[in-house]
């Protein structure tokens, strides 16, 4: 290979990429302080995400002028066009794939939009990006994908019997997110009795962190079989009831009243509990053996709120019935 060849490509590729690197400056220099005066963050992401790679993509298209003006050996020309190409591929591919991912997030936390921001749905957007990236990789190369397909199509088979588990979660994770009954945030409770906040719905798995501060990892195909009491819907407000019991030489009226009046107050008072729709007092389940047995019918923000507001509640409620000298069985 001549050297005086390689001397002419290497003085314009770096002749090119100095003035598409210059221009790379003053162009985010004005990007930036265009960004500045908008409110919102989306041109920032933006900017942000193809800063890096916009260097990339000026030195790629600096080495194809670079090889295109020069006398490069031909039998080289296509190999290096082709690395090229491939190169400028992955460098948006990547940033295209995290670009994406990012502006759904972003619009899953500014909108009221029922859709949960889960390690599954990163995976399958990234994904996407990433597969056309791939076909067009191929295309370049002159690979065509209709082969390829039909030999996916044959190994596909002994794939998915060798991965029949991993695909099954995958495809009940799909389905709970697609059916909305368990979003991310929710609090729920299993069958067997465990419970806790829905922290993340991925590929494989469901974390559910407990109210003891641990995480509970299950399947994604064990919990879509599961039945799964779930507190947050339709909605966070939930019923609280709490029993009371007197002695059967209590005042009927007068402890309702008394009952009534505390949970009234309290709901002002107390985190948690809700003032709308108003509490009430019911003489149920009503005789017992060896007490009357009121029930409080109040109304609490979420279901987790009423271990402090039974707590603080029963606190009031022993104190009046001692001022009052009821006696509680």
């Amino acid at each position: 290979m001549n050297i005086e060849k390689i001397a002419v490509l290497s003085i314009i590729v770096v002749a090119v990429a100095g003035v598409l690197l210059f221009a790379r400056f003053f162009l985010f220099k004005i990007l930036h302080h265009w960004g500045k005066k908008t409110k919102t963050g989306i041109d920032k992401l933006i900017i942000n995400t193809i800063k890096v790679p916009s260097i990339f993509w000026c030195i790629g298209i600096a080495l194809y002028i670079g090889i295109e003006s020069s006398e490069f050996p031909q039998k080289y020309n296509l190999y290096i066009i082709k690395t090229i190409h491939v190169l400028i591929i992955l460098s948006i591919t990547i940033p295209v794939a995290n670009l994406a991912n990012r502006l759904f997030m972003r619009y899953v936390e500014r909108s009221s939009v029922s859709v949960q921001s889960t390690g599954l749905l990163n995976i399958i957007i990234k994904s996407a990006v990433y597969l056309i990236g791939f076909i067009i990789i191929l295309n370049i190369f002159g690979i065509s994908i209709a082969p390829l397909i039909t030999a996916l199509g044959i190994g596909g088979l002994a794939v998915a019997l060798a991965l029949k588990d991993t695909l099954e979660n995958l495809f009940a994770g799909i389905h709970i997110m697609a059916e909305k009954t368990i979003r991310i945030g929710d609090f729920i409770r299993l069958e067997n009795g465990q419970e806790g906040y829905v922290e993340d719905i991925s590929w494989r798995t469901t974390r559910i962190r407990m109210l003891s501060n641990n995480m509970l990892i299950i399947p994604n195909s064990k919990l879509s079989q599961s039945i799964v009491v779930n507190y947050f819907l339709p909605e966070k407000r939930t019923t609280l009831q709490i029993p009371v019991s007197v002695s059967y030489s209590s005042d009927l009226e007068r402890v309702e009243k008394i009952l009534l009046e505390e949970t009234k107050k309290a709901s002002v008072e107390i985190e948690g509990l809700l003032s709308e729709p108003e509490p009430v007092v019911r003489f149920i389940p009503g005789f017992g053996e060896n007490s009357l047995d009121f029930t409080i019918v109040c109304q609490i923000r979420e279901f987790v709120d009423q271990y402090s507001v039974q707590h603080e509640l029963r606190k009031r409620i022993f104190k009046r019935f001692q001022e009052e000298r009821i006696s509680i069985s």
